[in-house]
C-alpha cells in the first residue's frame, strides 16, 4: 500500500509541474566530456613560429569544445623535435630539413643516440622558409660565388640555418675555408651588416623576415639569387629543398623577384595525437583558413593542396592527416 501511495504521489507531482522525462536536465559526468590538453612548441617570442603557434592555439581553443591548447616558447626546430620525441609537447612547428636530420641521424643529430625519433608524425606543410644570402647593395657582391674571401654570417653553429648555408655554399664550390665564417644569430648578423663588420649574412626564415626588414630600413640591400643549375645540384643531393621566389617589393629597395631555395615549415605532432584528433585539428584549420592565415603573410599560399604535398613532408604523415586530405 505504501509503495502504491508513493507511486501515486510521484505521478500527481509530474502532472502538476508539467515535466516529462526529456525535460529533466541531465548532468554531464566526466566520462561524457572528452577534454583535450595540447601544447604547441614554437620558437622565441619575436619569431614567426611563435606568432603562428599562438594563432593555431587560439583557433583550436575557440572552435573545438573542451580544448585546452597552450603555446610553449623554445629555441626553434631542433629543440622542438626533441620535445615531440620526449612527449613534452604534442604539436610543434619545425623545418622539414631538421625533421629529416632527426629521423636519419645526420647533422646535429648524428651523435644523439638518446633518441630514435620514431614518434614524429606530420600533419601539414605550412609555408616555405626562404634561404636568404643578404649583402649591402654597395658591396659589389653579385652572386654566391662572390662570397669567396668575405666575412659571412652563417648562423649559430650547429643550427639548421648553418647547415643550409654550408650545403648551399658547397654546391657553389665553396667551403668554410674559402670564406671567413661568422657564427651569428639573425639579430646579431643584422647588426653586423649595418655596422659593416661583415660582408654578407645568411638566414633561413619565412619572407618577409624581420631581421632583413630591419637592415633594409637603414641601408640598401641585395639578396643573392640561386640559379637553376645550382638548385638542381642542391635538390638532387638534399631532397628537402624546394624552388622558391622572393617577390619584388618584399623588402625595401629590392624591386625584382629573387630566385632562391627554401625548406618548409611543417606542423608536426607525436604519436600521442591519435587519428581522430588529428583529423579534427586539420578540419578546424581548413574550415577557418582565412582566420588562421591572417596571423602572418607567410601563410598566404597555404591551401589543402600545398599542405598535403608529400614531397615536402620528411616524416611519416599521421594516419588521421592522410585520411583528412584524401576526403
Amino acid at each position: 500500500m505504501k509503495k502504491f501511495l508513493t507511486l501515486l504521489m510521484i505521478c500527481m507531482l509530474a502532472l502538476m509541474t508539467g515535466c516529462s522525462e526529456k525535460d529533466v536536465p541531465v548532468e554531464k559526468t566526466k566520462a561524457d566530456v572528452k577534454e583535450h590538453f595540447l601544447h604547441v612548441a614554437t620558437g622565441n617570442t619575436m619569431g614567426t613560429y611563435y606568432i603562428i603557434g599562438g594563432s593555431l592555439s587560439e583557433l583550436l581553443n575557440e572552435k573545438i569544445p573542451d580544448m585546452h591548447c597552450g603555446v610553449q616558447t623554445t629555441s626553434g626546430s631542433i629543440a622542438n623535435v626533441r620535445l615531440l620525441e620526449e612527449g613534452v609537447v604534442e604539436l610543434a612547428i619545425i623545418q622539414n630539413d631538421i625533421a629529416s636530420y632527426a629521423v636519419n641521424g645526420t647533422e646535429m643529430f648524428k651523435d644523439e643516440n638518446k633518441y630514435k625519433f620514431d614518434h614524429l608524425r606530420g600533419l601539414a606543410t605550412l609555408y616555405p622558409e626562404s634561404c636568404q644570402f643578404v649583402t649591402a647593395a654597395a658591396s659589389g657582391i653579385e652572386s654566391i660565388d662572390g662570397l669567396r674571401g668575405k666575412k659571412v654570417a652563417v648562423g649559430v653553429e650547429g643550427s639548421g640555418a648553418e647547415a643550409n648555408a654550408r650545403q648551399i655554399l658547397e654546391v657553389y664550390g665553396l667551403s668554410y675555408s674559402d670564406i671567413s665564417p661568422q657564427y651569428l644569430s639573425f639579430s646579431a648578423a643584422a647588426k653586423a651588416l649595418k655596422d659593416g663588420t661583415i660582408d654578407a649574412a645568411f638566414l633561413t626564415a619565412g619572407a618577409p623576415t624581420l631581421a632583413v626588414q630591419d637592415v633594409a630600413s637603414q641601408m640598401a640591400i641585395k639578396i643573392l639569387p640561386i640559379d637553376d643549375q645550382h638548385f638542381k645540384t642542391l635538390s638532387e643531393k638534399f631532397s628537402f629543398y624546394s624552388r622558391n621566389t622572393i617577390p619584388a617589393g618584399t623588402y625595401r629597395g629590392v624591386d625584382e623577384d629573387i630566385q632562391t631555395v627554401s625548406v618548409m615549415a611543417i606542423l608536426a605532432c607525436n604519436d600521442k595525437v591519435d587519428k581522430d584528433l588529428a583529423g579534427k585539428l586539420l578540419a578546424t584549420i581548413f574550415d577557418n583558413l582565412a582566420q588562421f592565415k591572417s596571423a602572418h603573410p607567410v601563410l598566404n599560399g597555404l591551401d589543402k593542396k600545398f599542405a598535403m604535398e608529400k614531397a615536402h613532408m620528411t616524416i611519416p604523415f599521421n594516419e588521421g592527416a592522410e585520411s583528412f586530405f584524401k576526403q
